[in-house]
């Protein structure tokens, strides 16, 4: 879906964060495999959702990407679900390294989840914060 508006390099963890919040690997090795997704850079990662956005601005793009995509995932990241969700915690991190990002959820636990109805707003979403940018608040 992204490889339609640039080029895309995917990291994801290879296995479900749900719940990780804004953890780090510290205590065992942090693998990466990597993959090939249809013609798409990939790799996976033994890491959380905020390990991988370290990985690919630090040791695989070594430097920062357009934008940020986390997600689809499964289940709500409204209200306090931010604090606990690992696809908004890859968000939050991007947004600390100062690259638009922006994350995707449906709140929805079926193990079919059909994905298909999101991607054309996921794609509109993209695609207007390349062409616009965010708006990056001075926190400091």
């Amino acid at each position: 879906l992204m490889n339609k508006i640039g080029e895309v390099v995917v990291v994801a963890p290879d296995s479900p964060q749900s719940g990780m919040g804004h953890a780090i690997t510290m205590t065992k090795p942090l693998r990466m495999n990597p993959d090939n997704l249809d013609g798409v850079e990939a790799w996976s990662t033994s890491g959380t959702p905020v390990d991988c956005v370290k990985l690919a601005e630090n040791v695989i793009q070594k430097g920062k990407p357009d934008l940020l995509v986390s997600g689809i995932n499964h289940g709500s990241n409204a209200a306090i679900n931010i604090v606990y969700s690992g696809t908004m915690a890859a968000v939050i991190e991007g947004c600390i390294d100062r690259i638009p990002s922006v994350g995707f959820s449906m709140n929805d636990f079926s193990h079919h989840l059909n994905f298909e109805p999101a991607r054309a707003l996921v794609k509109h979403i993209a695609s207007q914060v390349l062409k616009n940018g965010l708006k990056i608040m001075n926190v400091s």
